[in-house]
């Protein structure tokens, strides 16, 4: 987009304050967000936060090499990670509720949203699968590579699906929340 799109205002604040306040409010514990181009001024925004953050100063990279980059700062205690693209600002709270209430029920599969027939963000993995990434695989090609360990939830949450790839998805996210103040979730 030639922005920083976490930094990009919605309501006054910027998308990666409306991302993290959802899961604030779910209740998910031990957030680790993971910066690279342009960190330091995302991290001056998430300051004083309760969660750690990690650079990922890797050129070129993917989302695979900074999850990677966080699953080497997650506490060993825990058993699933949830993967939130910080582009996608308007996931609701109950949506990672959900995630990690399945994930209580069945540890051991991947826990993805489906809103209208659609897979959507975030995802949850069990710690045990997610450390599959550090084979030099991808995110999708742990989800591919056996069908049988993940769970597709619905959800009625169109947030899953909403993300700011453009100039065009910005300005649709700004238009279709009509915000003109207060918090998305």
């Amino acid at each position: 987009m030639g922005k920083i799109k976490q930094l990009l205002p919605l309501s006054g604040r910027p998308l990666i304050a409306h991302c993290l306040d959802a899961i604030f409010k779910s209740g998910v514990c031990d957030i680790i967000v993971v910066l690279g181009p342009h960190g330091d001024e995302i991290a001056k925004v998430l300051y004083g936060m309760p969660l750690r953050i990690v650079f990922n100063e890797l050129p070129d990279s993917d989302m695979a090499d900074s999850a990677r980059k966080g699953l080497s700062a997650v506490v060993p205690s825990s058993t699933g990670i949830i993967i939130y693209p910080s582009d996608h600002p308007l996931v609701k709270p109950e949506t990672f509720i959900t995630l990690t209430s399945e994930h209580g029920r069945h540890p051991d599969r991947i826990v993805i949203p489906v809103h209208n027939e659609k897979r959507g963000h975030p995802a949850l993995f069990p710690r045990e699968v997610i450390n599959e990434l550090f084979e030099g695989i991808t995110l999708r090609d742990i989800i591919n590579r056996d069908k049988n360990r993940t769970r597709f939830i619905s959800v009625p949450d169109s947030g899953i699906l909403i993300d700011v790839d453009s100039e065009k998805d910005y300005s649709a996210i700004v238009r279709s929340t009509n915000f003109s103040g207060g918090n998305l979730s």
